[in-house]
């Protein structure tokens, strides 16, 4: 039996199964078993009330999933599915409202990386099965990008962790809502709003309305690393190093160019110049400075345009929740 055949028995018997995606490693369950499920909320400490993402092996399975579904959701879902597309919609009856977290909403997408399909095909098939798969790390805490990183966070609350490489994206998906009527992004991606507006035909609004389903990923303090961050701008980066130095506390720097200077209690990681590559190595790099027992962590605040969106709202998250 090879590792994916295995993946799905273990999956069909309730266990869980963390495996890659385009965005970030999931911590896969059946979505239809109560039991398996409540293995998630338990391994991540995970609030009870907040919703799960159903991943399915094609769009063809919306409907097994999901209820007067927009014809908008059929243009998205063909015009980025498999990709890192979260559709939120109205919930067929029998999905679990430990999924839901109690709303009449579903999240659900088809992840754009070959061994997440194998084995969503390989689970599901005909039968229209989905995984409900958040980020395989503790709640709250910067997501998994490797496997290593399920690894060393999850341990043995895994029955097997299917090792496909880095993820691409890096992020996780854009959460689109399409529930109640004018599309609004409920948690910005690397597929940014431009892109879906090309496909509707008008650009969607940011943030939720009062009444807006809960998302995964939405609270205010989420993605951080233990260790303190700050963002700062970036022509106050090093001077901001500087006095947090003096002070003789140990510092590590996360940001496009060097500093200009050493010390001893400094440590500085490059990160991408360009959105993309920043997301691709933002987890990755916080877990690596986080690893290194310093009192804070810097990080240049990024631009203020579109491209930079969703880097910057992982980044207020982090350092939010990074007290």
């Amino acid at each position: 039996m090879n590792d994916v055949s295995r993946a799905a028995a273990l999956l069909r018997a309730g266990e869980l199964v963390a495996f890659p995606t385009e965005t970030v490693y999931g911590l896969g369950a059946d979505a239809r078993n109560a039991q398996a499920i409540a293995r998630i909320f338990a391994a991540k400490g995970r609030p009870a009330d907040h919703p799960l993402i159903v991943h399915l092996p094609a769009a063809e399975h919306l409907d097994r999933w999901a209820v007067d579904i927009p014809e908008a959701a059929h243009r998205l879902a063909a015009a980025f599915w498999p990709g890192p597309l979260t559709l939120i919609l109205k919930r067929q009856p029998d999905v679990l409202d430990a999924i839901t977290g109690g709303q009449d909403t579903v999240g659900l997408r088809v992840p754009n990386h070959p061994l997440a399909l194998q084995l969503l095909r390989e689970f599901g098939g005909a039968h229209g099965g989905g995984l409900a798969a958040p980020s395989a790390n503790r709640f709250g805490h910067v997501s998994p990008t490797t496997a290593a990183h399920v690894r060393e966070e999850l341990g043995d609350a895994v029955a097997l962790i299917l090792d496909g490489g880095p993820c691409a994206v890096g992020i996780e998906s854009t959460i689109l809502d399409l529930s109640a009527g004018e599309p609004r992004i409920l948690r910005p991606g690397m597929l940014d709003a431009a892109a879906i507006g090309r496909v509707l035909g008008l650009v969607p609004a940011f943030g939720g309305k009062p009444d807006a389903p809960r998302v995964s990923g939405s609270l205010e303090a989420h993605y951080a690393p233990r260790t303190s961050l700050q963002l700062v701008a970036a022509a106050e980066l090093a001077a901001t190093a500087r006095r947090t130095l003096a002070a003789g506390r140990r510092v590590a720097v996360l940001s496009s160019l060097p500093l200009g200077f050493d010390h001893e209690n400094l440590v500085w990681r490059p990160a991408g110049a360009d959105p993309a590559q920043f997301a691709h190595d933002l987890y990755a790099r916080l877990r690596e400075l986080d690893a290194l027992a310093c009192d804070l962590i810097l990080v240049a605040t990024p631009p203020l345009d579109d491209a930079w969106r969703a880097v910057a709202d992982r980044l207020r998250r982090a350092a939010a929740g990074a007290k």
